[in-house]
């Protein structure tokens, strides 16, 4: 039982606010030496020269590099201007052009922060300015911000694909689906909201008759070409078989900086501002990576992994049981923690009694990285939550934000049971 106390020890200190890679490594290192003493610690630096080793982990930095490149180019301001302009005569087509405006960033960002903190500054005083309702424009934010969880190029597929050994290529295309899905019902779930509240989300019309409806679309389409043919680029070059997800995220980064030259925001600052920030986030994440790693190899030795899989087997249902709760106990540990160390620590465990009950890999990756998009939404410590609230003016309170996510929340539990459902509808492969 030294394996399941030392997980609900790591929990608690991190429920206790202890910063994550140093909980998981401490608690690892104290419950590794009792159990079986320093001689266990042996193998650790052929772990992390493992760790050190995988190409596939290369991705993450490139991506998050193109990301804040991105961030740094107002990129999100441009498209949110257009799509006001196209939408705004429509009731509640502020919230619909901020939704698709997130879809957009997600495919060429992947970076929530980024993208809920744009929208928030943007998108969300505009949106109070004509009488929107406080929770839908802030629950429109919080939701349309974290499609980078789902919608590839995304960091989390990228670890799911290391953690299970997985294609990235195949994880990216198996979760456009679900990804557009998703998008499509928040629009339609605004209109419906809107069609049913008439002073919940009203119409704006344009009022700037200088500027033509043609011309209108033509703002709109420079806006959104540059960043969909990045889009393009880095996601048709890995499902062409042309390259590697490894090989298209430095072609991102490439893209994402002549992005910056061509709408005149590069500067060797800029430049250097973003290699910092990738720096500090890339460290984060590989400090939690070798933290966990620590975690799971001291849980693996004392015998943890044997009862939780045991316990698993034993469920009624089988397959069914074990995916139901495993899904049930990663929304749950989402309201608590990141989806990073739920990646590290929790899909690990539950990864190879999977693959034991027969459940087909690539689906049980998607339906945890649907969770995992949940996991930025969820109260009390959904990070979009907190992101959002950083921005938002005085008179949008805490409680706003919360309601207004709660039926985006529905709505992506109702896509998840749909995955878990019928994934032929789903899975390209």
């Amino acid at each position: 039982m030294i394996g399941i106390v030392m997980f609900l020890a790591a929990l608690l200190l991190l429920l206790l606010g202890f910063p994550v890679a140093f909980t998981f490594g401490g608690v690892a290192l104290i419950f590794g030496v009792l159990a079986e003493g320093w001689d266990l610690f042996a193998f650790m630096p052929f772990r992390i020269y493992n760790i050190m080793q995988n190409v596939v982990l290369m991705a993450v930095p490139l991506f998050i590099f193109m990301g804040i490149v991105l961030q740094k180019t107002q990129l999100a301001e441009q498209l949110l201007e257009s799509m006001g302009r196209l939408f705004g005569g429509l009731r509640g087509g502020l919230a619909v052009s901020t939704i698709l405006v997130g879809a957009l960033l997600a495919a060429s960002t992947g970076v929530v922060g980024a993208s809920v903190v744009a929208m928030g500054v943007i998108s969300l005083p505009v949106m109070l300015k004509y009488g929107y309702s406080k929770g839908l424009a802030a629950g429109t934010i919080c939701s349309s911000g974290t499609l980078g969880q789902i919608i590839p190029p995304s960091i989390i597929l990228i670890i799911l694909g290391d953690v299970l050994g997985l294609p990235v290529g195949d994880l990216f295309q198996a979760a456009i689906i679900p990804g557009l899905l998703l998008v499509g019902l928040y629009i339609a779930y605004v209109l419906i909201y809107a069609w049913m509240d008439k002073q919940a989300a009203p119409a704006i019309p344009f009022d700037d008759q200088s500027v033509s409806q043609p011309m209108q679309y033509w703002f709109a389409i420079k806006a959104i070409l540059p960043p969909l043919a990045l889009i393009v680029i880095v996601l048709g070059s890995i499902f062409a078989g042309i390259a590697t997800p490894t090989e298209s995220s430095a072609l991102g980064g490439v893209g994402a900086v002549l992005l910056a030259l061509l709408y005149r925001k590069f500067s060797w600052r800029m430049l250097f501002d973003s290699a910092l920030e990738t720096v500090k986030i890339t460290a984060m994440v590989f400090a939690i990576l070798l933290g966990a790693t620590a975690f799971s190899m001291v849980f693996t030795y004392t015998g943890g992994d044997v009862i939780v899989e045991a316990f698993m087997m034993q469920l009624p249902g089988e397959k069914w049981g074990f995916l139901i709760l495993s899904m049930l106990m990663i929304l749950l540990l989402g309201f608590f923690i990141d989806f990073v160390e739920i990646s590290f620590i929790v899909v690990p465990i539950l990864a190879p009694i999977a693959e034991a009950m027969g459940v087909n890999m690539l689906w049980f990756a998607i339906l945890i990285a649907m969770n995992l998009q949940t996991s930025f939404l969820t109260p009390p410590f959904g990070f979009s939550l907190f992101y959002l609230k950083g921005v938002a003016p005085p008179s949008v309170q805490t409680v706003d934000i919360y309601r207004g996510v709660m039926p985006f929340i529905v709505i992506q539990v109702g896509v998840l049971a749909s995955i878990l459902l019928y994934p032929e509808l789903f899975l390209l492969h």
